[in-house]
């Protein structure tokens, strides 16, 4: 009597220790996110319910951490959750993804080497679309800027 029970056991302990996955998913924003940054650096969206302080991110691409209520971010979420940031000369896009109490930087991706005028984003599924004035735009992935088709 007892052996019968241990199978069942055995299946109950088994199935409590595997990890629940939810897919498929999408994480992605319709539109990006302009962000204001207040004098301590820290940004805000009451959209989608969250902030975080962006010193870091300034002072890594403009060596100034100390003027920061002038710029405005511009953010947006890929559909795989990863977020894209930049902002008007800017050099680079930032990818971060989700972290424990925070964002961690993925990658960054160098746009524009005499810095970006007039940036924004689009959703164009499965790419981030970077517009900037009045140059070509361009499809960009957590990994960089999409080339196309290799001929």
């Amino acid at each position: 009597m007892k052996m019968t029970f241990i199978p069942i056991i055995l299946s109950f302990i088994l199935t409590g220790c595997s990890s629940l996955t939810l897919k498929p998913g999408d994480f992605a924003w319709p539109i990006e996110s302009v962000l204001s940054i207040d004098d301590q650096g820290n940004v805000q969206t009451r959209l989608y319910s969250f902030s975080f302080n962006v010193k870091e991110l300034l002072f890594a691409e403009t060596q100034d951490s100390v003027h920061v209520s002038k710029v405005s971010l511009r953010m947006i979420r890929d559909v795989k959750g990863f977020y894209f940031i930049t902002a008007s000369k800017f050099k680079n896009v930032y990818v971060f993804e989700q972290t424990e109490g925070g964002l961690k930087l993925n990658n960054k991706i160098l746009v524009a080497p005499d810095g970006l005028n007039e940036p924004f984003f689009n959703q164009q599924v499965p790419f981030i679309q970077l517009v900037n004035g009045q140059n070509q735009s361009l499809l960009l992935t957590k990994d960089g800027v999409f080339e196309g088709e290799k001929k």
